[in-house]
């Protein structure tokens, strides 16, 4: 509003008073919420005071009511992404009850923390200390001149509200974890000498590693920077340790980024993992594993604690701590055959591969193990993972990974760099009714494989395990507006061959059309020669030597293409010899795809070179068998494997 050319000041509480008909005070009263103001007298103060855009003055009602209406949250870092999550949850909790954040950062320098908690508090009515760096006893002897203060990630002093992780269980996980896959050599890059959670995972990481005979440590000091991580990466090399924990993700990602461009594999020369799950962790290349922290929770726990100390009531100084929860991903995986048997010279004993009696799926958390048994202890040979972690440009899909030989060599691969979107042994499938079940690039016609928004999900109803060598799923896949395409019946049956010196695998599925005609298609029916790629998919790793057999067939060309009834991968690494037969149903024989020399992977194509129509209320069969040995199968062998492999 404006007179004359002047812009007109905002206007008093003395005018709202006379134009209210009220007193000052009642319009203190009023705008200071008090209670004891009559209704409609109050409604008409508040009218007039926006007709008058009347705003009152913050310094004003913080010297009436002797508090700020502000907290702060003292951080040691800003920039890390933990912290912004922590602080997140607090602004949003306290910004529901009118207070606002004051922010202060640290630097990670402790020497400053006592002088800047002492500002901030002098600013605000009460402070959230998160993960202070400074001297036990200099916290101790703070606390009581900053009071009212919630601290995180310390240990509790009896009669401070402490919030805490429980560091311990979430190392446990990872050891676990790592340990199941086979890792006995473990590296800890460590965190700021000064915090209190480096100091808590390296405690409980000596403790892990202590309760294991044959689990050996080490450690490097290190940083909470992707810097420090990326700084890293020669030392993790020279170590020869298999599997690294680091002090959190964003050291996690450094180390990652670093080892990519040395072109060292994660997870197959070596696997990572973090702390924290920060967002990004998911999106990482490959996808972090890590201990997941519900950060924006405990910021919220640290308002509501904090709320309360204003308001004068007594606290549990010491509620429950928090337990992490792992989150499997892509970094981590088997230890390297090289790693795990020992580097041999030709002429040393070879370890004799174990005689599997059987094998059982199990359920693990979510996750289905299927082991193989003999006569003196269980190995493991295949995960079945749901999938439902994984980015949607990757197309999520219950998936299995890792697979191993029964002498514990890895025959699958994850997300790798040079095709992010493919996950073990998989369904696949890049076009049905125009979305992608494949992940990445869509073939266009005329115009190449393109990134488009297309992908779908194929979303687990709930497996279960059947007579315990048999795993069946329900699995609905919808489309990339989530809406119900197909569905699908899986059955996945494991066994030991009657020798015991192998095992297979039996992939069965029915596509039902349940929800209307589905119409498959690939690059090679939208244009692209021999591209005719989709249905059930298997990615190994690499290998010093990769051949590649059919019936009367040897070689990616030949094998490329053919409705051969079987493919066989032998695969010569320095310390051991497999092969994976693939072999498909003989009443349902497709076209190969097969590939060598770019990566190694195979499958049969359920569109070639023509578009697969079905009906609505029809059904789609697809099948693979898998015969996994540690030798070299000649074709004769593979021969009469193969046609054993469907009974």
């Amino acid at each position: 509003m404006t007179q004359n050319g002047w812009t007109r000041s905002a206007s008093t509480i003395a005018e709202v008073a006379t134009a209210a008909g009220v007193s000052r005070a009642t319009v203190s009263r009023v705008m200071n919420g008090r209670a004891t103001v009559d209704p409609d007298l109050a409604a008409r103060v508040r009218d007039v005071a926006e007709q008058l855009h009347y705003r009152p003055s913050n310094t004003a009602r913080s010297l009436s009511l002797g508090r700020t209406n502000t907290v702060a949250v003292v951080v040691p870092d800003l920039a890390n992404p933990m912290f912004q999550q922590v602080l997140r949850g607090v602004a949003s909790a306290a910004a529901q009850e009118g207070y606002r954040v004051l922010v202060a950062d640290t630097a990670e320098t402790a020497d400053d923390e006592e002088r800047i908690a002492l500002d901030a508090r002098l600013r605000c009515d009460a402070l959230v200390l998160v993960s202070p760096r400074m001297p036990e006893a200099t916290l101790r002897a703070l606390l009581p001149e900053i009071r009212p203060v919630v601290v995180i990630n310390r240990v509790a002093d009896g009669s401070t509200p402490t919030l805490a992780i429980d560091y311990a269980a979430g190392i446990d996980q990872i050891v676990e974890h790592l340990t199941g896959l086979g890792h006995r050599h473990l590296l800890y890059l460590a965190g700021p000498p000064d915090s209190a959670s480096h100091g808590a995972r390296l405690e409980a990481l000596r403790v892990a590693a202590a309760r294991r005979e044959d689990v050996r440590l080490s450690e490097r000091p290190g940083g909470s920077s992707v810097e420090s991580g990326y700084a890293a990466a020669q030392d993790v090399l020279a170590s020869r340790a298999t599997a690294v924990v680091a002090y959190n993700d964003l050291v996690a990602f450094g180390l990652l980024a670093r080892l990519n461009e040395l072109g060292v594999a994660v997870p197959g020369d070596v696997s990572i993992t973090g702390f924290d799950d920060i967002e990004l962790a998911r999106f990482a290349t490959p996808s972090l594993t890590t201990a997941t922290v519900p950060q924006a929770e405990l910021g919220r726990q640290a308002w509501s604690h904090l709320r309360s100390l204003v308001g004068g009531e007594a606290l549990d100084p010491t509620p429950a701590r928090i337990t992490p929860v792992l989150a499997v991903r892509a970094s981590t995986g088997p230890v390297p055959p090289a790693a795990r048997l020992g580097r041999r010279a030709a002429s040393d004993p070879v370890e004799p591969v174990p005689t599997l009696t059987s094998a059982t799926w199990a359920d693990d958390h979510g996750t289905f193990l299927l082991s193989g048994a003999t006569d003196s202890q269980p190995v493991p040979l295949a995960r079945y993972e749901s999938g439902e972690r994984l980015p949607r440009v990757h197309a999520p899909r219950p998936y299995l990974h890792p697979v191993h030989s029964a002498a514990g060599t890895a025959l699958t691969e994850t997300s790798p760099v040079d095709h992010r979107h493919h996950y073990g042994v998989s369904m696949a499938v890049p076009v049905v009714n125009g979305t992608s079940y494949w992940g990445g690039r869509t073939f266009l016609r005329d115009e190449g494989p393109t990134l488009l928004p297309n992908h779908g999900r194929q979303i687990s109803e709930g497996a279960r395990v059947e007579d315990g060598a048999t795993l069946v799923d329900e699995i609905v896949w919808r489309d990339e507006r989530d809406r119900p395409l197909l569905t699908e019946d899986r059955r996945l049956h494991a066994a030991p061959l009657p020798d015991g010196r192998g095992w297979t695998l039996r992939w069965s599925s029915v596509l039902h059309a349940a929800h209307g005609p589905l119409r498959i298609e690939s690059p090679g029916t939208n244009g692209r020669p021999s591209a005719g790629y989709g249905g059930i998919f298997w990615r190994l790793p690499s290998a010093d030597v990769t051949t590649v057999l059919g019936e009367g067939l040897v070689g990616e060309e030949a094998v490329h293409g053919s409705r051969s009834p079987w493919l066989a991968f032998v695969q010569r690494r320095e310390v051991a010899t497999t092969t994976v037969l693939l072999v498909q149903p003989p009443a349902q024989l497709r076209p190969w795809f097969a590939r060598v020399a770019e990566y190694v992977g195979a499958g049969p194509a359920l569109a070639w070179d023509r578009v697969v129509d079905v009906p609505e209320g029809g059904r789609l069969d697809v099948g693979l068998a898998a015969v996994v040995v540690d030798r070299a199968l000649g074709a004769d062998e593979a021969g009469r494997l193969a046609a054993q492999a469907w009974g």
